[in-house]
């Protein structure tokens, strides 16, 4: 086959996928209420959460591993409030900035506190007899993530 040949039976198979990929859309629900149903009934949800100023997708049952969280034990659970987005395969809600706590509820339980792998830093001048060596280890803390909950009371 000629590359004109090629080029040609490529976009017309993009045009045929797309087509059908449009007629295949799934109904918006008609309200915030509608949305949580919609995603409460599917069978693997996400969020999007903020957390140690960082922004994570999460899903139940993940270990997470952030920078220490100072003020926490473990077995400690925490209660994930700023959370941007939740979704599953089919649906999405995005906050604006946030969804309110009232209608997801997901926490978060503290596993263990933890070190890094050490870090070493080498400097050093030529010609001048400077040698230093600096290691380090970050410290973080891993949180394992509960269940996503849906309050049925978000009817708004």
């Amino acid at each position: 086959m000629a590359s004109w040949q090629i080029r040609s039976w490529l976009s017309n198979t993009i045009r045929r996928v797309a087509s059908c990929s449009l007629s295949t859309q799934a109904a918006l629900p008609k309200n915030t209420g509608a949305a949580f149903s919609l995603i409460r009934s599917q069978p693997s949800q996400y969020i999007v959460a903020s957390l140690a100023g960082r922004k994570y997708l999460l899903a139940p049952r993940d270990l997470l591993t952030v920078p220490h969280l100072k003020d926490v034990r473990v077995g400690d659970v925490l209660a994930l409030d700023d959370i941007h987005e939740v979704g599953s395969r089919d649906y999405t809600l995005r906050g604006d900035p946030v969804i309110s706590p009232s209608h997801v509820k997901v926490q978060a339980t503290v596993v263990e506190h933890t070190k890094g792998k050490m870090e070493v830093v080498f400097k050093k001048k030529r010609r001048k007899g400077y040698q230093k060596t600096i290691k380090n280890k970050h410290p973080y803390t891993r949180l394992r993530i509960g269940s996503i909950e849906f309050p049925e009371s978000s009817t708004s």
